[in-house]
């Protein structure tokens, strides 16, 4: 991690080092990181953190900003202060200082709420917090108004791309406003001094905007002592009546339309057509349980888990379906891997960037349950390549391991912050001098820069 103790020296009042110099061990360098992450030699840094959704509703969003709070203060030592929404009954206890934002339910997904932007009092809390970054992690109206008070304060502003929330507007019947919201997107995102995206391959689109933000990639890890191979429970498959010489189908995640449940239901049966009922784990709950089950009234559903409950679920199932095409990871692939099950998945972006078709993979035409139910089948037929597909995906896994990948947020952190402190605020750039930088068409950035710096 020689980025984060090179990043931060400005504020030990050292000199930066002349260049790289021997490989440390990782140890070495998280104690560097430590020791690195304080303003002036006098104070830990400060960082605020806005989120959609903190931990009043589960997701893979949410559970990956609480593990990186964790990482960030534990390894750095750093002051972390949150600010989102909340509700009187959480998912799970929040990691870090929770500031609750004012919010409305979302009509047509009543388990999530829509912050309504940055009041004055919590404004003035993150003043007076004086932050020394900002991070944002969802393009809503608190983030929107959290990035035009970052340029106020003259702070820099690193952005987390998690969710693709144009991807769902299909589902909604609102699939005609996909172009103009995925604009939208970008222009906030380009906003930004740097975006942190959960791929290479979305990161590359970021970048084909050519909004001169800085773009960079944080993947995610998974839990290898929690999701393991080890988990798997002859005991909890018969109690749950599977036969356990036929392979066992699972599905993980929130019971929302966008995450692919019609195609997994028209899968299943197509599948059943063709051979005897498939055994089926639904993990996971939501708003469309209700439709999943009546439309899948064979399966086994398991509510939602958590801990070691869930990992023994997904480790004693035997292929892991997914065909949803709106994550921009995908963390439940990454669980389902290490777990050593057979994945058969959509072929998108995400799933290119985690998965080898044919290797530690089937990769599926998106939306097409014949494809999948041939995949699954396959499957089922010669449980031998069901086995050695198990093994080369959890063998994939062991490439992402949290420790890592948070290490690689930090060091994003400590390069925004150098970047801030030898170059002037965008708010402070001209629009003309932005086209000149970044090359973009005349009208889309002069808009923009204006309105961020109004104050």
């Amino acid at each position: 991690m020689p980025a984060l103790s090179h990043g931060l020296s400005r504020f030990r009042g050292e000199a930066k080092p002349p260049g790289p110099g021997p490989r440390r061990s990782r140890e070495s360098m998280a104690m560097d990181s430590k020791a690195s992450m304080f303003t002036h030699g006098a104070r830990p840094a400060r960082i605020a953190l806005f989120s959609g959704n903190y931990n009043y509703t589960l997701d893979g969003a949410n559970k990956s900003l609480n593990r990186l709070v964790d990482h960030v203060q534990r390894t750095t030592g750093a002051q972390v202060r949150v600010y989102s929404p909340t509700s009187p009954t959480p998912a799970f206890a929040p990691v870090g200082d929770l500031v609750s934002v004012p919010s409305v339910t979302i009509p047509f997904r009543r388990d999530y709420r829509l912050a309504l932007g940055l009041p004055a009092a919590v404004r003035r809390d993150v003043e007076a917090f004086a932050p020394d970054l900002i991070h944002l992690s969802a393009p809503d109206l608190l983030g929107a108004a959290a990035l035009k008070l970052g340029r106020r304060l003259k702070t820099p502003v690193v952005a987390s791309l998690h969710t693709l929330f144009d991807s769902y507007l299909d589902y909604y019947g609102l699939g005609g406003l996909r172009a103009l919201a995925r604009r939208r997107l970008w222009q906030f995102y380009g906003a930004c001094d740097f975006v942190m995206t959960p791929t290479p391959a979305i990161g590359e689109e970021l970048r084909a905007q050519n909004l001169g933000v800085q773009v960079r990639t944080w993947a995610r890890g998974v839990d290898a002592d929690l999701f393991n191979p080890a988990r798997r429970s002859a005991a909890w498959r018969a109690a749950q009546g599977f036969d356990p010489d036929r392979p066992v189908i699972v599905f993980l995640g929130r019971l929302v339309m966008e995450k692919g449940l019609a195609a997994f239901a028209d899968t299943i049966d197509r599948l059943a057509a063709s051979g005897p009922s498939p055994q089926v784990l639904i993990i996971g709950d939501g708003p469309a349980r209700a439709w999943f089950q009546e439309r899948l009234p064979m399966a086994t559903f398991a509510g939602f888990l958590a801990g070691e409950a869930l990992a023994t679920a997904l480790a004693s199932g035997d292929i892991f379906l997914n065909p949803s095409t709106t994550e921009t990871f995908g963390n439940v692939n990454l669980e389902a891997m290490a777990s050593g099950l057979a994945i058969v998945c959509a072929d998108a972006p995400n799933t290119r960037a985690l998965l080898r078709d044919g290797r530690d993979a089937i990769l599926c035409a998106p939306s097409d349950p014949a494809s999948y139910a041939q995949a699954l089948l396959s499957l089922c037929q010669d449980q031998d390549r069901l086995r050695q597909m198990g093994a080369k995906a959890l063998d994939r896994s062991a490439a992402y391991r949290w420790t890592e990948i948070l290490d690689e947020v930090v060091d994003i952190y400590a390069e925004a912050l150098d970047a801030r402190a030898s170059a002037p605020s965008r708010a402070e750039v001209s629009p003309h001098e932005l086209r000149a930088r970044t090359g973009r068409r005349a009208g889309l950035i002069d808009a923009q820069a204006a309105a961020l710096s109004t104050p």
